[in-house]
């Protein structure tokens, strides 16, 4: 199936690994041409490369995504290269087991410029550029905690709900001048942020006095599949909601988390 997506100009924020890298792969492997937007060059270049391996334009731009220009920023750097942005994907992010008691202001703050005001200040600029064109096609990386709160970080949590609620405040706005909005939420996911050394796994192994094995497979049996869901299975659901299949949706939260909120919503 074509979707749409040959020569289309691609942002993908966080991309130099997990669900970014193997979105940008998967976009590039479509034909699209792909800006990479991470912190460091150092870790977007070999994502770059790989892009690059199936014939694909792939440049990258190195910045802090809460800077408060980085919006703009964006943009300019996506017209420099490639003329134009036609997809946005707001994919940076990242978490922490913190107890709800131990959350410091700062934490709070930290995940609410990540989750809420990075992606607005994206959106913001690139939303009524792609309107100027009539087609655009913005997707955030959500979380499945975002529907249903988790105790592993609740401001983690509580800016998924709000970054799911952006989603369909920027789609609502943008629909009708031909700007496709959504959101999806993955549940847990066998990358580096879990399976990583420190990551998700080892942090709620060391607070609940379990070894890692445990926490791993208690995690995968919260979901009918019973397994943590793949990057490149995330990867394949923003492609769709990125491409011309996806034409009719707008301002949908896909769930892509194995079952694990069970509500259909």
């Amino acid at each position: 199936m074509d979707l749409g997506l040959r020569d289309r100009a691609c942002v993908i924020t966080g991309a130099a690994g997990g669900i970014g890298r193997a979105t940008a792969i998967a976009l590039a492997a479509e034909g699209a041409a792909i800006l990479l937007v991470g912190r460091t060059e150092r870790g977007l270049a070999a994502v770059a490369d790989a892009c690059r391996s199936t014939g694909a334009d792939a440049e990258v731009l190195a910045l802090d995504v809460t800077d408060a220009d980085a919006g703009e920023r964006v943009l300019a750097g996506c017209r420099e290269r490639f003329g134009r942005v036609d997809v946005l994907v707001n994919n940076a992010g990242t978490s922490a087991v913190r107890p709800l008691a131990e959350l410091t202001d700062a934490e709070w703050q930290a995940q609410w410029e990540l989750c809420v005001m990075a992606p607005m200040r994206l959106m913001r600029a690139a939303a009524p550029a792609m309107a100027e064109r009539g087609w655009g096609r913005i997707v955030n990386v959500c979380s499945s905690s975002g529907k249903r709160p988790s105790q592993t970080n609740v401001a983690y949590s509580v800016g998924k709900a709000a970054e799911l609620s952006l989603s369909r405040a920027f789609a609502d706005a943008y629909a009708s001048r031909g700007v496709l909005i959504n959101a999806i939420a993955p549940g847990p996911i066998a990358g580096r942020l879990w399976l990583g050394p420190g990551g998700l796994a080892d942090q709620a192994a060391a607070a609940s006095g379990v070894n890692r094995e445990e926490v791993l497979e208690a995690t995968a049996g919260r979901t009918p599949l019973g397994r943590l869901g793949r990057e490149e299975e995330i990867a394949a659901v923003i492609v769709f909601l990125c491409s011309e299949a996806a034409a009719n949706v707008a301002g949908a939260a896909w769930s892509a988390d194995g079952g694990a909120v069970p509500v259909i919503i």
